[in-house]
């Protein structure tokens, strides 16, 4: 876990991509115990309601499941589905905008994807 939480996103956002970032670089792995919403609340000092708030939301994507008494669990296919949902947002975020802007600025397909690559052809930069 983060030792602190940043002020300019909601707390709840913050523990779920914590967990989602823990899972997608195998810190946390499928089958595993997840910290409760009750250890989250103890060691960022929160309501344990607002952990409990990011952790629903993971059990609704279906990325977490829960054991009745031992608690919350990573999904066998939790990482892919993760992958997949970043993937997504990466497209909507990222790729549509950079897209549209280069429309805007007449850089071709094939320029656009040689940038990409770190070949800008202009040899002349510092």
């Amino acid at each position: 876990m983060k030792n602190n939480l940043d002020d300019n996103k909601p707390i709840f956002l913050q523990i779920k991509e914590q967990l989602e970032d823990s899972i997608i670089n195998d810190s946390i792995k499928a089958n595993e115990r997840v910290p409760s919403t009750n250890e989250f609340a103890t060691f960022y000092n929160i309501n344990p309601a607002t952990a409990g708030k990011g952790i629903n939301e993971l059990v609704a994507e279906g990325v977490l499941y829960k054991r009745r008494g031992v608690g919350m669990f990573v999904a066998e296919d939790a990482k892919e589905i993760l992958i997949e949902k970043r993937q997504k947002t990466f497209f909507d975020n990222f790729i549509l905008p950079l897209k549209e802007e280069a429309k805007k600025l007449r850089i071709s397909d094939t320029d656009l994807m040689n940038m990409l690559k770190g070949d800008d052809g202009d040899d002349n930069r510092g």
